[in-house]
Parts: structure tokens; sequence; C-alpha cells
């Protein structure tokens, strides 16, 4: 839909002026050297006296939290979203289509910092007391969005369709007055001399350039190179993104076998070449499962998450050391082999297996395939060492990563603004007054979970408090 923005100036390549202009206007552009007729459907009309607008560059889950939250402190302050696709579209695929809203199990702020491999130290601060994952459940809540608390934290509407969320969060920008426009990209923004953000948008379908002058800009475009591009245009510098939250490929055909095949508490370390010091967060328990290419579920990519710089500048490659009895001590692991010996000398080893292993039929056999023992043995015929191998298999299988995979339901990266350029309390800038960030452009990102969406609703509602207070209490210095 078209939609307003101010202070709107439109350049021919050989006159700048000044325009209120609203309708279709045809236009010869200078395009790459040559000129392109174009027919331009503008509707920017000129602020009214006093008014104010923000840029929000960004049309997900901080960029759209944010402007309605500077829209709900400073109604006549203009805001105005720039998306270059459709909005919310991180929203509408995470958690499995179901919206993974955030996670309710951590109450200590100190708790649920730890919870981001970049940003746990910065995290433990104010930043999620401000506005916390009750306080986003409240929200939602208080916007007719009912939400449900699973086992394991998750947070998702009770609908278990990411179109409640997205419905919701639409609804409240069009009633409280935000502005909607798609299709375009941000690709310039430099400061002028009176405080403000001259910023250059194109829609290269129609190839027209806008320019718009804005008083305030927030920039939550993600792990897009745009966002990354209009910080370094303003000062900022960027921590090179890289991949965080994959699936581990792995080199074996038996365990391909096994896709489907879920464990429901593993321990696993991983270790990589060139990593000498001790990592605490590079050893996760919890579910595994067995896919088609290798390893997933959330042990593993927890692991991807803590070890994502370190997993790049191995090339993805490196061990993975798997404990599949990781409430057992080896003694007792066994002891359970050895009474059930005692129990079953003449069954066939791979028709019966220690209750305590927990573990199915079909992965019983990979683990009696890797130690070359025949599942037509009988129980009778395995020696005592032979038990001490399968025992120490359990407790320390190791597996040989050869590359990542993808995580459908999250796309995260590890990477971006330093937050030590940030103003965590307000979100601003420490180089330019007035220019905020939010979401993942900066460098944090989370486990699997709903942390990384906490970190945009957290991060986009303090932006746009700071943004709508300066608006309403007058513009001062950072």
């Amino acid at each position: 839909m078209n939609l307003v923005a101010q202070r709107f100036i439109f350049r021919l390549g050989f006159a700048s002026q000044t325009s209120t202009l609203i309708g279709n206007y045809p236009c010869s552009i200078p395009i790459n050297g040559r000129r392109k007729f174009s027919t331009i459907t503008l509707s920017l009309a000129a602020p009214k006296s006093g008014e104010e607008l923000l840029v929000v560059v960004g049309g997900g889950a901080a960029g759209i939290y944010g402007a309605i939250r500077a829209k709900a402190l400073a109604p006549n302050l203009q805001v105005v979203v720039i998306e270059k696709a459709k909005p919310l579209s991180k929203v509408k695929i995470s958690g499995g289509g179901r919206c993974n809203v955030t996670n309710g199990h951590c109450p200590d702020n100190k708790i649920l910092a730890e919870h981001y491999p970049r940003g746990h130290k910065e995290f433990r601060g104010s930043f999620f007391h401000t506005h916390g994952p009750m306080d986003t459940m409240s929200w939602f809540s208080d916007h007719g969005v009912a939400l449900k608390i699973e086992k394991d934290g998750r947070v998702f509407p009770t609908s278990d369709s990411s179109s409640t969320v997205i419905d919701c969060l639409m609804s409240e920008a069009k009633r409280s007055g935000v502005l909607l426009q798609t299709g375009k990209v941000v690709t310039g923004a430099s400061s002028t001399s009176d405080g403000k953000f001259a910023v250059k948008l194109e829609k290269r379908s129609l190839d027209y350039v806008e320019h718009v002058e804005a008083d305030y800009l927030l920039i939550a475009s993600g792990s897009s190179k745009q966002g990354y591009n209009l910080a370094t245009q303003l000062g900022h510098s960027i921590v090179e993104p890289v991949p965080s939250l994959f699936t581990f490929k792995i080199d074996d055909l038996k365990l391909a076998e096994l896709s489907g095949v879920t464990f429901p508490k593993v321990k696993a370390k991983l270790q990589l070449e060139g990593i000498q010091k001790k990592i605490p967060q590079l050893t996760q328990v919890g579910p595994m499962l067995v896919t088609h290419w290798g390893l997933s579920g959330p042990v593993v990519l927890r692991l991807s998450s803590w070890g994502a710089r370190h997993l790049s500048s191995s090339d993805y490659k490196g061990t993975l050391c798997v404990d599949f009895t990781p409430d057992l001590h080896i003694d007792d692991l066994k002891s359970a082999l050895t009474r059930h010996k005692g129990q079953f000398l003449r069954q066939k080893v791979l028709n019966s297996y220690p209750s305590e292993l927990a573990v199915v039929r079909r992965f019983w056999k990979y683990i009696l395939d890797r130690e070359g023992i025949c599942g037509d043995m009988l129980w009778s015929s395995i020696s005592n060492n032979l038990l001490n191998s399968v025992a120490s298999l359990l407790k320390d299988c190791g597996f040989s990563v050869k590359g990542k995979g993808q995580f459908k339901d999250e796309f995260v990266t590890a990477g971006g603004i330093p937050l030590s350029e940030i103003y965590l309390d307000t979100m601003g800038s420490r180089i330019h007054p007035h220019l905020y960030f939010a979401g993942e452009v900066l460098n944090v990102d989370g486990i699997t979970g709903g942390f990384n969406f906490q970190n945009a609703w957290t991060g986009g509602y303090i932006a746009g408090t700071s943004i709508g207070n300066l608006a309403v209490h007058g513009r001062v210095n950072q």
C-alpha cells in the first residue's frame, strides 16, 4: 500500500528539489549511465509543522515492535518502516510455522543472558530487566494473543500458528499509525549538518531513487548486508558474520540409516583443531536427532551456536564425542552389560540388551557393527573385553563432522555491529545521536528456544522507548 513519508527530496539527475507529490509521474531517470522511462507512484506528503520522522530499516520482529513502541509514546511522530520483502518473514517460518515467541523458563535475567553466545556478558545488566520474556508475553496477551509454555520453556501462541503473531503486530502497527513501505531498499544513509539523516531508498523494479530526511533512524534489518552497509556508512564497524544454529554433517553411511532416531538425553562434546583452551559451552547435554545427513536436535544446535566462530575458522570440520548414557557411570554401565550377559547367555546379542541403555534396537545394532560384533552371536560368546569396549563406545562415541547443514526453523548469524558501539540502555549509537539499532544486525545471537526473538523484542522495545521519549520531550544529545 502507498504510505506517507516526510521531507522528500526527489533527484532526477540534474536538479534537486523538495517536493510534495502524490500520484503517478512519468520521469526520465538516469540508470547506469542511460535514461530509462518509468512511471513512478509517489505518495509522499510534506510534514506538518513541528512533526518529526523516524525511519525504521527492516520490517522484522525488532523493527515492527520498535516502531509500534515509538508511535505509542509519541503519537505525533511520523514512523515509516521500510522493508525490501515481506514484513515479519522470519516470524512466519520460525518454530516450524508456529512462531517460538520467547522462552518462559528464565525468570532470572542473569540466567537468561547465558543463552546468548554473543551477548551473554553484556546482557547480564539492565537489558532484559527493561523488557524481558514476561513483559513480552504480557504484551502479546494484552493484544489478544493467547500463549502457552511448553515443557522445554518455548512459548507459542495457543493457535500453533505464526499468523496469529503476525496479525497481532500488523494490526497494532496499523492501529497506531505506523506506516509500512515494502519492495524498497535503503541503500544509503548519511548525517546532515543539522543532525538529521539523509536516507536514500531505491526500488529497483521501477528504477527510481528517493531521498528522505529523517530525524531518527532505527536499523533493524537482521543479518542482511543492507544494514551492515548502512552502519559502516555511518561510521560503525562490523564483526564479520558467520552462520550460527546449524546441524552437523557426519561422514558415516551407517549412521544415515538411523535417520529419524532420537535420543532424549545425551552429553556431547565438540572437539576442534587449534582450540587449546577449555570452553565449557562446547559440551552440552540434551536431546539429539539423527538425520539423513548427520546429527541435529537441541544439543547439536547449541554446540553450533557456541562454536560458530571456531567452526567457521576450522571449515566446519571437527569431532563430536557423544555420551549416550550420561546418567550412568561407566562402571555401572559395565555392570549392567555383565548382568545382562549372565541372564541371557543363550540369546542373540542383537535381540536383547540392558534396559538401562534406553536406546532403540536399530541404534544397538549400529553400536555392535562399530565394534565388529555380529548380531547373531550369543551373549555367552561375548568376552568381558568386548563388553568393556561396548561400554566405552556408548560413553564416548566419536563422529567426524564434515560440514554444516541447515536448521530450517531459524536462520541466525554470529556477527554484526559490536555491542561496544551502542548504549544498551537506549540501543543508541555511541557514534551518531538519534541512530539506533535492534535485533540481529548487532553482534548478538541466542541458542534455539525463543531467545533470538526475545533479543529482537527487547532491543526493539528499548530503541522505540528511547526514540519516543526524545520525540515527546525534545531532542537532546546522548
